[in-house]
């Protein structure tokens, strides 16, 4: 009897760890404007398919660049695209350029506190803003109150897109930086003054600001129609990038985020589609 337990015990092991070797294991990390579309994704994937792991991990689209250049993950998520440096690591490393796939569209969201009567900014008022040259609510038709500057930390992609693309220059000494958007969205409810800004997804309980190019033109709100029609002026793409072109498990998980059902989970989740 003891012999026949061990054996059906041996069987079940043997069984396991060829599930466990035959699995498919994909890894994914880095932008956290991304991370709860991309656990979204893999939650719907996996259930469609059994054998498929999928792994997602957060820490900023810098975070994730690393790891793909350093081997430790399958697919980066990154809310701006890579830099000619990053490329440049990866092709000493690899022998490769790799892979850009947008997979996504964000428009960057200007966060506000409900009480803060700033309904619409233009894109060189956050720039003044932000990089420190207008330091008080009134400069800018609020209230007289010290302006508090919330925003991210160095190695997400969301804070290098909003210097990049709205700052033009170095924010502020005294810009809080957090490490991750939720963390912006919840400090700007806390304080009357604040202004932070982070991915559209994340703007439940707060105000937000519409943005407009210039003072001649119409502020915008980031939502579908905005978004689509390139009229919300801080509109990005979002990326996975891959060190190679995708085969096997890996290609069809990519084909599906990019079909149809997996697009809709893009709106569903309060981001915008690719197309």
């Amino acid at each position: 009897m003891k012999k026949i337990v061990a054996s059906l015990a041996i069987i079940a092991i043997a069984i396991l760890s060829f599930a466990f070797i035959n699995q498919e294991r994909i890894t994914v990390k880095g932008s956290d404007t991304m991370v709860i579309l991309a656990q979204k994704w893999a939650e719907v994937y996996m259930k469609k398919n059994p054998n498929a792991s999928i792994q997602v991990t957060g820490g900023g689209s810098g975070t994730g660049i690393s790891a793909l250049i350093n081997g430790s993950t399958d697919i980066c998520n990154a809310s701006r695209k890579m830099k000619q440096t990053e490329i440049d690591k990866l092709k000493a490393r690899y022998n490769t350029l790799g892979v850009e796939v947008p997979c996504a569209k964000d428009g960057i969201t200007i966060y506000l506190h409900p009480s803060n009567k700033i309904k619409e900014l233009s894109l060189k008022q956050l720039s003044d803003i932000f990089a420190g040259r207008v330091k008080n609510w009134k400069e800018v038709g609020g209230a007289n109150a010290e302006i508090r500057l919330y925003g991210r930390e160095n190695s997400s992609g969301t804070y290098v897109f909003f210097k990049d693309h709205v700052v033009k220059a170095d924010y502020a000494p005294n810009c809080q930086t957090l490490p991750g958007t939720a963390a912006v969205v919840n400090a700007v409810k806390k304080d009357v003054n604040a202004i932070g800004y982070g991915g559209a997804a994340y703007s439940a309980g707060i105000e937000i600001c519409k943005v407009k190019k210039d003072d001649k033109s119409i502020a915008y709100e980031a939502n579908a129609e905005t978004i689509k029609k390139n009229q919300y002026p801080i509109t990005r793409y979002l990326y996975m990038y891959l060190k190679n072109r995708p085969t096997g498990a890996l290609k069809a998980y990519i084909d599906w985020i990019l079909s149809p059902e997996g697009q809709s989970l893009v709106t569903e989740m309060g981001y915008f589609p690719v197309r």
